[in-house]
């Protein structure tokens, strides 16, 4: 049986061009680019160019305003710690209920070191209202941290708006974004839209590069101190010996992902939208999360009441499907996702989530294949719910009511 891989804001597959760019960097040109003889040119070269073909694909920024840490969850430490160590005489930050983990779990660390967080809500569509935005910023404001677009609902935020209004307000204000799931899915222009952003980090493997390789983008003159200490490597940013041929892979990857996206986002969107359509026709009391907000092409996250979202991905995975219920960080844990109670998405919902997530590699039959078996899977987990009746095909009368729930408060 084929696997239909409907999991790629997760991880995704390596494509073979990246491959093969890296290829000679595990065999002839595995020489320390640090290092001073002459064979350890080609490798030095070639981080100088992925650094610069990253940079020009990323809005023309200039090539030394880039570290390469081990993934975003780094990349986001590097710059939250970094900017909070640089910057002491500010204690405030501002943040939202719906971060990954990798944001929300260094927010409570500097919660813990004495810093306040003001954790913005969103509506029932994931969107953040600007006015919330503005009124949290204050004199001792130090760090904006607002993720590009969300990695369980796709949807996308205007963090070129949010940060120009904090630089209107306080040029000192640092702003930092996750774009993990952006880059290589929308165009990134740090020189245009995104100009006012100070930090931006994101990870290969998001975009058809390895596991292993992230960016941090710190825009030159921010103060921000190094996370990781040890050599002289990154320019003292960041110790540690360059990853050389996941550093080429990187750059192959975001290049192949700005040459294609014009012919690949509206084919996803495409297929995207035929799964949406399709799945909510056929099954009853299904709804799409962020339906109403702007979203991110590949991204689709359903809610079906009255079952669990762990029997949903089991049975999705014996019929050969991978998909997810919410970050691949935490979807280990049987608690309803963070993101779908910040939103106020009802209890009833809110376990029966299933993110399906789409690449240039997702076909047609793929979606074929999602068509013709999740509305089975949902029917058969409904068939054992004591709050659904299989001969109405609908909730019992006892259940009607818990079909709306109020929003949930702000994540601590």
């Amino acid at each position: 049986m084929d696997v239909v891989y409907a999991d790629n804001n997760a991880t995704t597959r390596v494509a073979p061009e990246v491959v093969e760019a890296m290829r000679p960097f595990f065999e002839e040109d595995y020489f320390n680019p640090s290092s001073m003889y002459d064979a350890a040119h080609g490798p030095a070269e070639a981080v100088k160019a992925a650094r610069a073909s990253i940079a020009r694909d990323l809005g023309g920024v200039r090539p030394d305003e880039r570290l390469f840490p081990s993934c975003a969850t780094e990349s986001n430490n590097t710059a939250m710690f970094g900017a909070v160590k640089a910057n002491p005489a500010r204690r405030h930050v501002i943040t939202t209920v719906v971060e990954h983990p990798a944001v929300l779990n260094v927010c409570k660390e500097l919660e813990r070191d004495g810093l306040e967080v003001t954790y913005l809500p969103v509506d029932r569509q994931g969107q953040l209202d600007v006015r919330d935005f503005v009124r949290a910023l204050r004199r001792d404001t130090l760090l904006v941290t607002i993720m590009h677009a969300n990695n369980e609902t796709g949807v996308v935020f205007p963090i070129g708006d949010l940060a120009r209004i904090a630089k209107e307000t306080d040029p000192a204000i640092l702003v930092h974004t996750d774009a993990t799931q952006t880059v290589g899915k929308l165009s990134i222009d740090l020189s245009g839209e995104l100009r006012h952003v100070d930090m931006l980090a994101f990870s290969g493997h998001k975009l058809h590069a390895p596991k292993g390789i992230g960016c941090l983008f710190t825009r030159r003159g921010t103060p921000c101190r190094p996370f990781l200490l040890g050599g002289h490597q990154e320019a003292g940013r960041r110790g540690g010996t360059e990853n050389v041929a996941f550093i080429v892979g990187l750059a192959r990857a975001l290049e192949l992902a700005v040459a294609t996206h014009q012919d690949d986002e509206p084919r996803i969107t495409t297929l995207r939208d035929r799964l949406e359509r399709e799945l909510c026709a056929r099954i009853p009391l299904t709804e799409v999360n962020g339906a109403g907000a702007p979203r991110l092409g590949n991204t689709s996250n359903l809610s079906c009441h009255f079952v669990e979202g762990e029997g949903i991905l089991y049975q999705l995975s014996a019929a050969g499907i991978c998909a997810s219920s919410g970050s691949a960080c935490t979807s280990g844990s049987l608690e309803p996702s963070h993101v779908l109670r910040g939103m106020g998405v009802p209890f009833t919902a809110s376990h029966g989530s299933v993110r399906f997530s789409f690449s240039r590699y997702t076909r047609e039959t793929d979606v074929d294949r999602i068509v013709a078996v999740f509305p089975e899977i949902i029917a058969s987990l409904r068939r054992l719910s004591p709050y659904w009746d299989s001969a109405t095909d609908r909730p019992r009368p006892e259940a009607e009511g818990m079909l709306h729930g109020a929003p949930a408060g702000p994540h601590r």
